[in-house]
């Protein structure tokens, strides 16, 4: 097999930027806002940042050790270190690859809405176009395919002029759409209202559901589990820190999703609406309020075009995984491997687009196929490929601690936890997200 020179991000500021764009995506903008109302605002909240800063940033800087030490796509990781273990980064690709065909369905929304944004064009009922719009055989199924054609076509272009540049550019525009948007809406009357849901918890609520969900959604945010950050852990030059690297991708990805809150909930609030209304949140509800704003077009242009930024640059971290690891166990070069992955996940994503519409009888396990997808990722492969992350990492590579940190001490907590502790948190996710 022929030597491919390993592609290398320009600096530490580049790969933080790149692995910013991953982590944050529809889970902190769109799934946040509406988990957060569901499961009691501020008191979720307090939980979910817990969770990341002392049990996710763990395997966080686990797969991020892994794509460092090894410099391998994710499947030659885990055969470096034993043959047997190359099934798991089969399940990191099986997972990688069926993300984003109900993920690039949800970009598909969002490109209709920055079009009617764009048009001008008067939605008196937000429920009753949303709901003929994913029931649409033509237009789902369009600008499904449109989100993934601009999906690939970046991932296309490789590392530095692809993924890197197209980060640079979407990363501090979504930061500065996002900055203007949440002080728009702190101008409304009865903003306060949101602010107040926000950050003044009532921890009576607390109880082990809310835990569990929390822990679930820093994980989908923080994209551990998938192989996307092994994939560009590969790309770090030798001498990163990773774990100081983990923890400023951790606070900037909390950061924003915090900032999407701060966007949404005092609007909501502004309005009279409810903050616990789900996935419509985004597509029915936001747009709603739009129409009841002055500029309501361009704010909501701005909303969706952030929401875009936040979409794509997920998609391409997710795509980059399975690319790199065809390029390099099949020799392909990368417009080969891109080529063939777009086929596979069309092939997916097309039926998929139609789940709401055409295909809405047809069902597995009592959901359609875009619930499926959504429900068997985040409940079992995303959890079940974390705790094989911090299994191997604990107990199979034992990494002194000079590899992770030079303080002993943190070392080992950090050892402690990945084999003990979060294996058995990871374990009872699993077994209450199959319950629910």
């Amino acid at each position: 097999m022929e030597e491919r020179k390993r592609p290398q991000w320009s600096s530490s500021i580049a790969f933080i930027i790149a692995s910013i764009g991953s982590a944050v995506g529809l889970g902190n903008i769109w799934r946040f806002p509406y988990i957060m109302g569901e499961y009691g605002g501020a008191v979720f909240l307090f939980i979910y940042l817990l969770l990341i800063f002392t049990i996710c940033i763990l395997p966080l800087i686990s797969e991020l050790f892994l794509g460092k030490f090894f410099q391998k796509n994710i499947v030659s990781v885990y055969e470096a270190i034993d043959k047997k273990c190359s099934i798991f980064g089969w399940l990191c690709i099986v997972t990688a690859i069926l993300i984003p065909c109900f993920y690039f369905v949800v970009g598909g929304w969002i490109l209709n809405y920055i079009y009617i944004s764009l048009t001008d064009l008067q939605v008196a009922d937000y429920t009753v176009y949303f709901a003929d719009f994913v029931k649409s055989p033509l237009l789902q199924p369009f600008y499904t395919i449109l989100f993934l054609i601009l999906t690939v076509g970046i991932t296309y272009r490789g590392v530095n002029k692809g993924i890197e540049k197209a980060n640079n550019i979407m990363m501090p525009a979504f930061a500065v759409i996002l900055l203007i948007l949440a002080i728009y809406t702190l101008n409304l009357p009865n903003a306060s209202r949101g602010l107040e849901f926000m950050f003044n918890p009532d921890f009576s609520k607390v109880n082990m559901k809310m835990i569990l969900i929390a822990l679930g959604q820093a994980l989908f945010t923080l994209s551990i589990g998938m192989g996307a950050l092994t994939t560009y852990g590969s790309y770090l030059k030798k001498d990163a820190k990773i774990v100081r690297l983990s923890y400023v991708l951790a606070f900037f990805d909390t950061l924003l999703a915090v900032l999407a809150g701060i966007m949404i909930f005092p609007a909501v609030f502004s309005f009279g609406l409810e903050p616990g209304a789900g996935p419509n949140l985004v597509f029915i509800t936001m747009p709603h309020i739009f129409n009841q704003l002055p500029f309501g077009n361009l704010i909501s242009l701005m909303f969706f075009v952030l929401i875009f930024f936040a979409a794509i640059t997920s998609g391409i971290s997710l795509l980059e995984t399975s690319v790199l690891t065809f390029i390099e166990k099949f020799n392909m070069s990368r417009g080969k491997a891109v080529l063939v992955l777009t086929g596979i996940i069309s092939l997916i994503t097309i039926p998929t687009s139609l789940s709401y519409g055409i295909l809405n009888g047809t069902a597995l396990c009592g959901f359609n196929l875009f619930e499926f997808l959504d429900f068997a990722t985040s409940n079992i492969l995303l959890p079940f490929n974390t705790l094989i992350i911090c299994l191997v990492v604990g107990w199979v590579i034992k990494p002194s601690n000079m590899l992770i940190t030079k303080r002993r001490w943190c070392f080992k907590i950090f050892n402690f936890a990945l084999k003990y502790i979060i294996p058995i948190v990871l374990i009872t996710l699993m077994y209450f997200g199959l319950e629910g």
